[in-house]
């Protein structure tokens, strides 16, 4: 396919979203299904490391490649393999990263983007700054992943940033696992493999890396910039793949791919008044808004926004996107927080807020969010204990 074409979420064939229970899988967690067919490759391995690096797009592995040997030796066949799964949609961190811990389709599980409006009131929640206002445990009612393995017998630990550590989102992707704070490379890699040989088998370690998608969004995807810190995610497969013990595997994914916006790409809904007209709250991102309309608007904002923004954007209204399979099944509960109208963007557009969001979101270079290859499409990297031979 083409990196503009659209793609479908593969949910429950091959999404983001059945890593985790084919993992249990090999496990030998009760129930869990195997949708990834891992067991096969991984027959005997009694740990699993999992571990998420953030805007690891399928389409940026080769980009990523010289500067990471372990995906350089992947791609080239000389160390385990790799797959194409789909992110949810959108294709953004906070959905992507419960899909994920929660093994469901964000319907089910309610983080339906970036930032959602809460229903019955105009507060816009922001997944990345969320604490304890909605209660987690209410706004993401599904069970974990890592709570069905831990309830099975599977030690299970929870490794990133100590800044993250009780947040809303990591109570709604990883509830269940014990949370070890572990900050930059070194630390993170020290920390994963701790907990997976210290561990009595089985055993699930889950590590995430960030700093990959936020040079991306700063800098843009290749920059220089980009490229630093791609040599740092090669350090950190490097340390992972080293260190495994001889009964262990490692899992790599992403939450989603990224794409540059030119300048003359982006529209702004404040500096436009017909985009303006009828909006009651704008959530969402630049790249999938979801507009929320005064009373008997939503058509009209429908009609507007779709002569506005042409071939640049599907406009949608919400019973269309969640008829059309986008979320997975939806309950009645989640279906306020998607907008009265969808908008997922086309190639290299997106749609701005700049009188709604922080200044620092009309300044990035890269975005994700919409349906597109590049953004939708993210890798599964399988890697067995290799005996210090790669």
């Amino acid at each position: 396919m083409a990196p503009f074409d659209i793609v479908r979420p593969r949910y429950g064939e091959a999404s983001l979203a059945d890593v985790l229970p084919s993992a249990l899988a090999v496990l030998e967690v009760p129930g869990a299904p195997d949708r990834l067919k891992l067991a096969a490759d991984l027959a005997g391995v009694r740990r699993i490391a999992v571990l998420l690096v953030d805007g690891l797009g399928y389409h940026q592995l080769p980009l990523a490649a010289p500067h990471a040997p372990v995906v350089a030796d992947v791609l080239a066949g000389r160390l385990g393999a790799v797959r194409e799964l789909t992110a949810p949609f959108p294709s953004t961190t906070p959905t992507s990263l419960v899909t994920l811990g929660t093994g469901t389709a964000p319907g089910a599980h309610g983080v339906l983007g970036f930032t959602l409006n809460v229903p019955g009131t105009a507060h816009v929640l922001k997944h990345i700054e969320w604490t304890d206002d909605p209660d987690p445990l209410r706004w993401q009612p599904v069970r974990t992943q890592f709570a069905l393995a831990a309830q099975a017998g599977v030690d299970v630990t929870v490794v990133a940033s100590t800044l993250f550590a009780g947040t809303g989102l990591t109570v709604a992707a990883n509830r269940g696992g014990t949370y070890r704070g572990a900050d930059g490379v070194d630390e993170l890699a020290n920390t994963m493999l701790d907990a997976l040989t210290a561990a009595e088998p089985p055993a699930l370690v889950y590590g995430y890396y960030p700093d990959l998608d936020k040079m991306g969004h700063l800098c843009g995807v290749g920059s220089v910039e980009w490229q630093q810190q791609a040599d740092e995610v090669g350090r950190l497969l490097d340390r992972l793949v080293d260190g495994l013990p001889a009964d262990a595997a490692l899992l790599v994914t992403a939450d989603h791919g990224q794409l540059d916006v030119p300048a003359d790409h982006r529209f702004d809904i404040a500096a436009d008044p017909w985009l303006r007209a009828g909006i009651r709250v704008v959530a969402g991102e630049p790249r999938v808004r979801y507009l929320h309309t005064v009373d008997g608007a939503t058509a009209d904002v429908i009609d507007t926004w779709r002569g506005v923004l042409g071939t640049a954007a599907w406009v949608a209204s919400r019973e269309e996107a969640v008829a059309a399979g986008w979320y997975g099944p939806v309950p009645e509960e989640h279906l306020q927080r998607v907008g009265d109208v969808v908008v997922a963007c086309h190639d290299r557009y997106a749609v701005l807020s700049t009188a709604t969001e922080p200044p620092i979101v009309g300044m990035l270079v890269a975005y994700h969010g919409s349906y597109t290859e590049i953004e939708m499409t993210v890798p599964l990297l399988t890697i067995r204990n290799v005996g210090g031979d790669r």
